[in-house]
């Protein structure tokens, strides 16, 4: 499977916001941890992440967003969670995730 990251900065909320649709996993994660760290390079602001059209997380990608999250929380920023589908939203049940990353709808 592949994966398509859509990326835009909010001005008037000063967020990022980011679709990701198909999957990270060991094949994608190089090209969405680059795409995460180019964007908190630039802007070091809240992440909005657009979960709605990813159909799958490994443990690569979790880890990954751990290590921005961590980053991001150095300026006192998060990382949002939107609209995960049901298999994503238990594994970040499972794995504790849900109290560490905000998720919404």
């Amino acid at each position: 499977m592949s994966l398509i990251i859509n990326k835009s900065f909010d001005n008037n909320n000063n967020v990022w916001n980011v679709s990701l649709i198909g999957e990270v996993d060991i094949y994608t994660s190089s090209e969405f941890k680059s795409s995460l760290i180019e964007m908190i390079q630039d802007k070091q602001v809240d992440i909005r992440i657009d979960a709605s059209s990813l159909d799958y997380i490994d443990s690569t990608g979790l880890g990954i967003l751990i290590g921005i999250l961590k980053r991001l929380k150095e300026e006192e920023k998060d990382i949002y969670i939107i609209s995960p589908k049901k298999n994503i939203e238990k594994l970040l049940s499972i794995t504790g995730l849900d109290k560490i990353f905000r998720l919404e709808g």
